[in-house]
C-alpha cells in the first residue's frame, strides 16, 4: 500500500492561463523549501476557454508534483474545489485561489495553528487582529463583504469574521466528510463547508494570514448576490438532513 504524500495543494481555475504559471512557479518554489517538498498539486480546470489546461499539461510534464483535474464543463468554484478536495490524496489538504491573495507561505500559520489545537480544519481570515492586507479590495467591495458576514453570522449562527478567503485547510478526514455532502457549486459554498463541519461535530479554527486583492476577479456584483440566497438554501439542506446523510 502506497503511503499518503502529507499534503496537497488544490488550485481552482477558470481561465488562468495567464495567472497560473507564476502561481505554480510560487507553489513549487515554495515547496521545494519548505517539509512538503512531496506534496501533490491539484488543479482544476473548470472548463476554461483559454489555454488553462494546457498551461497545466506543459508543467506537469516538467513537474510531476502537479497534476490536471477536469470538471464536466463549467461548473462554477464550488464544484471545482469539491471535485479537487475528494480527488486529493494528501493528509493534508489546502485549498488557495489561483492568484494567491493569501501567499503560499501562509499555509505554515494554518498548519501549525491546526497542529497546536488539535483542529482538523484551519482556514485563513483577513479580519483577524493579526491579519495583515496589503492591498484592499475597493470600498464597495469590503462593504458588501462585511455586510455579508453579518448576515452570514444571523443565518447560520456561524462565528467567523471571514468565510470568503480562498486559503483553507482540511484534514483529510474532515474534508472527505464535508465535501462528499456540499450541495452548493457556486462562491456560497465556503459558508456551507463551515456550516457541515459544524453539524458533523468538526469545529473550525480561524487563523489570520497576509492577504493582498489581486485585480481580475471572476465575481461579478450581480453573482455577489448569490451567496445571500445560498445562505437560506444551506439552512434548507440541514432542514432536510443532507448534511447528515
Amino acid at each position: 500500500m502506497t503511503s499518503l504524500p502529507a499534503l496537497s495543494i488544490v488550485i481552482p481555475a477558470y481561465n488562468e492561463e495567464k495567472r497560473l504559471p507564476p502561481t505554480l512557479e510560487a507553489v513549487c518554489g515554495y515547496l521545494d523549501a519548505s517539509p512538503y517538498a512531496s506534496a501533490e498539486i491539484v488543479v482544476v480546470d473548470d472548463g476554461s476557454r483559454d489555454g488553462t489546461a494546457k498551461v497545466v499539461e506543459a508543467f506537469a510534464a516538467r513537474d510531476a508534483r502537479v497534476r490536471l483535474l477536469r470538471n464536466p464543463g463549467n461548473r462554477g468554484k464550488g464544484y471545482s474545489v469539491r471535485h479537487g478536495m475528494l480527488e486529493a490524496r494528501g493528509e493534508w489538504v489546502l485549498f488557495s485561489d489561483a492568484d494567491l491573495s493569501a501567499p503560499i507561505d501562509e499555509l505554515g500559520k494554518l498548519m501549525q495553528a491546526a497542529c497546536a489545537q488539535k483542529a482538523k480544519i484551519a482556514i485563513g481570515s483577513r479580519d483577524l487582529a493579526g491579519s495583515l492586507v496589503g492591498v484592499h479590495q475597493s470600498a464597495w467591495r469590503e462593504f458588501a463583504g462585511k455586510f455579508f458576514n453579518r448576515v452570514m453570522r444571523v443565518v447560520t449562527w456561524l462565528p467567523f469574521a471571514d468565510t470568503q478567503c480562498g486559503f483553507k485547510l482540511y484534514h483529510r478526514d474532515a474534508a472527505q466528510v464535508v465535501f462528499a455532502r456540499q450541495q452548493l457549486d457556486g462562491f456560497g459554498f465556503d459558508v456551507e463547508d463551515l456550516y457541515i463541519a459544524r453539524v458533523r461535530g468538526m469545529p473550525a479554527i480561524e487563523v489570520p494570514v497576509r492577504w493582498n486583492n489581486v485585480e481580475g476577479t471572476k465575481v461579478s456584483l450581480l453573482s455577489g448576490a448569490r451567496p445571500f440566497l445560498d445562505l437560506l438554501l444551506i439552512r434548507w439542506y440541514h432542514l432536510m438532513g443532507r448534511y447528515r446523510q
